[in-house]
């Protein structure tokens, strides 16, 4: 799986390029079931000892302790979003999870600047030709992970009419990888207007 942020000396977090992975549909969504029944479990045990433990200590037998609970709820939920961001996230188990959630986040960045990319394909930019490339493959590839192949069907004469433009160009077809230098590129090469 591939990191989406590094740490260089004396720059800020910088973005790492997504590849798109080679991961079977089955494969992935009972790697990612199998995550949020971890993640659904951990939360759960986690809200009802707090709750627990607050209203043992805190807690008034005349009253409602319904204030109680639902700050056990709320630490449940911070302690829960704690370790999926520490630890849940470098174990092998999370790995669909992580994979998925980048996969996504790269798609936004390119969905995010789309009038950017747009204009660039129709000027024949290169760099925004790789870019709807790379959302084609991310979308019907995201599509297939999630089990949701009819809406591809929208996607293939966009598909194919930017299949043509990029023979014409000589441009290679496999654009698996997000630079995310094209990102900042398209943007500063076609603002908004």
């Amino acid at each position: 799986m591939v990191s989406s942020t590094r740490k260089t000396k004396g720059k800020k977090n910088q973005a790492l390029p997504f590849t798109i992975a080679e991961i079977g549909s089955a494969d992935y969504q009972k790697q990612t079931r199998k995550a949020s029944i971890i993640i659904i479990i951990v939360f759960a045990a986690s809200a009802m000892l707090f709750s627990s433990l607050l209203v043992l200590f805190l807690g008034d037998t005349q009253s409602s302790n319904f204030k109680w609970n639902i700050t056990g709820v709320i630490l449940g939920v911070l302690f829960t979003a704690t370790l999926i961001n520490g630890y849940f996230k470098k174990q092998p188990w999370m790995a669909a999870s992580m994979y998925g959630w980048r996969l996504k986040r790269s798609l936004m960045s390119v969905t995010n600047i789309m009038h950017h990319v747009k204009i660039g394909v129709s000027a024949n930019d290169p760099t925004a030709i790789k870019l709807m490339r790379f959302y084609h493959l991310g979308l019907l590839h995201m599509h297939k992970l999630d089990g949701n192949p009819s809406q591809d069907a929208e996607l293939i004469s966009q598909i194919n009419e930017l299949q043509e433009k990029m023979h014409d160009l000589q441009i290679d077809l496999q654009q698996n990888t997000l630079e995310p230098d094209w990102i900042s590129q398209i943007k500063a090469a076609y603002p908004a207007k």
